[in-house]
């Protein structure tokens, strides 16, 4: 089935005659515009345009097809713009790309509060830049920065990958090994311990492992669980050990439910960062959003 979208971009594309202008009026990104034009070329099966320099020249039978959607689309468009007229007023919707556990701690208990629409995605720090990219997403907070010119980044806020572990766990034999920076009985004894790690993401602890003692983590979890917050939930019964962001436990390690085991040396540190795109007619509720943002960290 055709996606409504590629008709909605076609008909911008015919209007400006530019992917550029196609891609400010409808506020994604060129990229997108592209894709979404190949997507409905591939599925009508033949040239929509034919490509002269920066202009987009329409073929014959991309003017056959426009003169016939045009009508419908803009009946189409009309009912949108009356039924959003007939509510008490249009309510943007916001798309917002992160992981599960920053959702749980940040922004889950202001959702309520927000005066628009919102949803969460979830997925790959990568997959979400390019959704963001592609328009799909208007705001993602990720440690991963991307590369795509209409994409900008604002760094507000850190977290440190450390090492966690119940109050059942004998620290102070661990710290005894550690003050004598024999690293072969330091990862004999990390290695006796139970683990906790998830089903999606092993990176922190590899990347912890890396850059401490220069190799890979030569075990597998003990047990795995469906994100970080559930590890720190398991680690309140006083046992195992996990490498987790700092600022998903933060709560639990100063209230004692929850031992900070090491930081490690050095730190592993990740900026976070808010992504956007750079022409968004969102603005003001991506600010709403940062905001929230900042004030949870700063709490934290």
């Amino acid at each position: 089935m055709v996606n409504l979208e590629w008709y909605r971009t076609f008909k911008a594309i015919y209007k400006t005659g530019t992917l550029t202008g196609a891609a400010e009026a409808l506020f994604i990104s060129q990229p997108g515009v592209s894709l979404h034009l190949g997507s409905l070329e591939s599925y009508v099966g033949y040239k929509l345009f034919d490509r002269t320099g920066r202009r987009m020249i329409p073929t014959e039978r991309g003017k056959v097809l426009f003169n016939s959607i045009i009508e419908p689309l803009m009946r189409l468009e009309d009912t949108e713009k009356n039924f959003q007229k007939s509510t008490e007023k249009h309510t943007p919707t916001i798309s917002v790309g992160m992981c599960f556990e920053t959702f749980q701690i940040t922004l889950e208990q202001y959702i309520s509060t927000l005066p628009f629409n919102v949803i969460i995605r979830f997925g790959e720090y990568r997959e979400m830049l390019d959704q963001l990219d592609k328009g799909i997403l208007d705001l993602i907070i990720t440690p991963q920065k991307g590369t795509s010119p209409n994409i900008e980044h604002e760094a507000f806020s850190s977290e440190t990958i450390v090492m966690v572990c119940g109050n059942e766990v004998d620290d102070i034999a661990f710290h005894e090994l550690l003050n004598k920076k024999d690293n072969d009985a330091i990862l004999a004894w990390l290695k006796e311990q139970k683990w906790y790690g998830t089903t999606s993401d092993m990176e922190h602890l590899f990347r912890f492992w890396q850059l401490n003692f220069n190799s890979n983590p030569d075990f597998r979890p003990n047990y795995i669980v469906p994100n970080i917050n559930s590890i720190v939930r398991c680690l309140t019964s006083g046992k195992g050990l996990a490498v987790i962001p700092d600022f998903l436990c933060r709560k639990e390690v100063e209230s004692g439910l929850v031992k900070l085991l090491w930081e490690g040396s050095p730190k592993l540190k990740n900026t976070l960062h808010f992504a956007t795109r750079r022409r968004t007619q969102y603005g003001s509720e991506i600010a709403l959003i940062k905001d929230l943002f900042r004030k949870v960290m700063v709490e934290e």
